[in-house]
């Protein structure tokens, strides 16, 4: 990520960085330069202590605290004594304090007071991850938004290889239009949605729905593949795409971007109210300046009624109510997936998104 970490979550985060190149103590300094113009309040009802379970997310731990959970580094601070101290583990104690006045959050591995350094045993991926990674664990693997021209080119199914009314895993399919032998892999992709921007009406992508992926076994006109791997099954029109060996990134630093005004334009389930741990689209891409970890206050379009009680009975707006918090965690072009970090209210399709 090029941006600047404002209001991050760095030396927690950085559990989920691969390598260790970014310094836990620049990376604070940034961030608190950067969002030195955000007011960190505590949540009314913050403990003094609290031990981390296993199940919990950083950006739980950090809303026990904070009012504004993306801003812990305001307030956090680690002891340079521990080994290692950008992991949060299970057993490990977050504990307030106050400082010349000032709020302070402090890390104590195992519930121990021992300051001398240590090698913690506990593989990387026993920390804590920063949000709920189940509810995001398909999107990060084979979503995608693709545009309405690239699926018309796409290779596509032309009939099932052994006459099965059903196909699925371990079934042969007959493709046509694939461009050579030399890829091997394939995705399998039905369309789904088109994206439109409610205020453009531009059409942003389709959503391309992930049905498993498939092997090349022979080339030619049509060329023989055989289905490795189904979610659902695959039918005659289904598209192909190479498998994507892009690395997705899943090293999320939560940050409020400078300033960023959209709509959540669907909800990946397709229901008509969205709460916490749901998917949705935005109608902001990376053509936009949307980053993954960008977090977004979402606010409750306010309905337009008519004023009953007036003589002329005209139309008023209602004015738009804070309805949660979302992060984006993985961007495209002209679409970004959210998810809902907090819901205090109904969300709907519609709703708008802007800087908290």
């Amino acid at each position: 990520m090029t941006a600047k970490p404002s209001g991050m979550l760095p030396l927690l985060l950085s559990a989920l960085l691969v390598t260790g190149s970014i310094a836990a103590g620049s990376v604070l300094a940034e961030a608190q330069t950067a969002s030195s113009s955000s007011s960190v309040s505590l949540n009314p009802s913050h403990p003094d202590e609290y031990t981390v379970v296993k199940g919990d997310t950083l950006w739980d731990i950090s809303a026990r605290f904070l009012s504004k959970p993306w801003l812990w580094p305001e307030v956090w601070y680690a002891n340079p004594q521990i080994a290692n101290p950008h992991l949060i583990y299970p057993g490990d104690v977050i504990s307030l304090v106050y400082v010349d006045g000032r709020p302070q959050l402090r890390l104590r591995r195992g519930g121990t007071e021992k300051l001398s350094p240590r090698v913690r045993s506990t593989p990387l991926d026993a920390a804590i991850p920063t949000i709920p990674i189940d509810a995001i664990q398909q999107f990060l693997n084979h979503s995608r938004v693709v545009t309405q021209q690239q699926l018309d080119t796409a290779p596509y199914i032309v009939e099932s290889a052994d006459e099965h009314l059903i196909t699925g895993a371990g079934d042969r399919i007959y493709v046509r239009r694939l461009p050579s032998a030399a890829t091997t892999r394939y995705s399998v992709y039905r369309p789904g949605q088109v994206y439109r921007d409610p205020v453009t009406h531009e059409d942003l992508g389709v959503e391309a729905l992930y049905i498993g992926d498939a092997n090349l076994q022979r080339f030619g006109d049509p060329s023989t593949l055989k289905l490795v791997r189904t979610t659902r099954e695959a039918k005659i029109g289904d598209r192909l795409f190479p498998v994507d060996t892009d690395e997705i990134q899943r090293n999320f630093l939560p940050h409020a971007p400078a300033s960023m005004h959209g709509h959540i334009i669907a909800v990946v389930d397709g229901v008509s109210q969205i709460g916490q741990h749901q998917v949705v689209v935005l109608n902001r891409g990376a053509r936009d300046g949307m980053e993954v970890g960008h977090v977004l206050a979402i606010s409750q379009v306010g309905a337009t009624v008519t004023d009953t009680v007036s003589s002329d009975h005209g139309t008023v707006k209602l004015p738009d109510e804070r309805a949660g918090i979302l992060m984006v965690f993985r961007t495209f072009d002209r679409v970004s997936y959210a998810l809902v970090m907090n819901a205090t209210r109904a969300i709907h399709v519609l709703d708008k998104v802007d800087s908290p």
